[in-house]
C-alpha cells in the first residue's frame, strides 16, 4: 500500500505493510490532554507560558550567556531575590552552530534575562518545556 493523503492533512503510512496514521496539526509528543484541549471547545487551549530561546556557539562559550551563572548574582546584586521563586528555565541542546542551545524561558525569567543587558533570540513558544529538556535554573514547571 502506498501512502495516502486523507482530507485533513494527514497520511497513511505503510511501508511494511503495517498502517500508521501521521497527522501535521498534533505532533507525537503531545499529549491526549493537549490535544482535547484543542478539540474541545470547553477547554480553551493552553496560554504559552515559555518562551525558546536559541543562543548561538559565540553565545555559549561566555559564561554570562548562562542563566546559572549570571542571573544569581544579578537578582542578589539588584535586590530582586524574590523572583527565585517564580523563574522558570530549562535547556536543551541544540541542533546546529547557530543554535547550539535552546533556553525554554517563563516569562519572568525572560524579563529578567533582558533586564540584565541580554538580547535573546526568541525562535518560537510552547506552554511547556519539552521532556528532553533539563532544569537548568528556577523552580520546575507546573501547570
Amino acid at each position: 500500500m502506498k501512502n495516502e493523503p486523507l482530507p485533513n492533512g494527514s497520511s497513511l503510512d505503510t511501508p511494511d505493510g503495517t498502517a500508521t496514521i501521521t497527522n501535521q496539526e498534533f505532533p507525537a509528543d503531545h499529549t491526549s490532554n493537549d490535544l482535547w484541549s484543542r478539540l474541545d471547545a470547553s477547554h480553551p487551549p493552553k496560554a504559552m507560558n515559555y518562551e525558546v530561546v536559541s543562543q548561538d556557539a559565540d553565545e555559549v562559550q561566555d559564561l554570562e550567556n548562562a542563566p546559572p551563572f549570571s542571573m544569581g548574582a544579578y537578582l542578589v546584586s539588584s535586590g530582586q531575590m524574590h523572583l527565585m521563586t517564580v523563574i522558570s528555565i530549562y535547556s536543551e541542546r541544540g541542533a546546529s552552530r547557530d543554535q547550539v542551545r535552546l533556553l525554554y524561558m517563563n516569562a519572568d525569567a525572560l524579563v529578567v534575562w533582558r533586564a540584565m543587558g541580554r538580547n535573546p533570540t526568541v525562535i518560537g513558544a510552547q506552554h511547556r518545556p519539552p521532556r528532553t529538556a533539563l532544569l537548568m535554573y528556577g523552580i520546575p514547571f507546573s501547570d
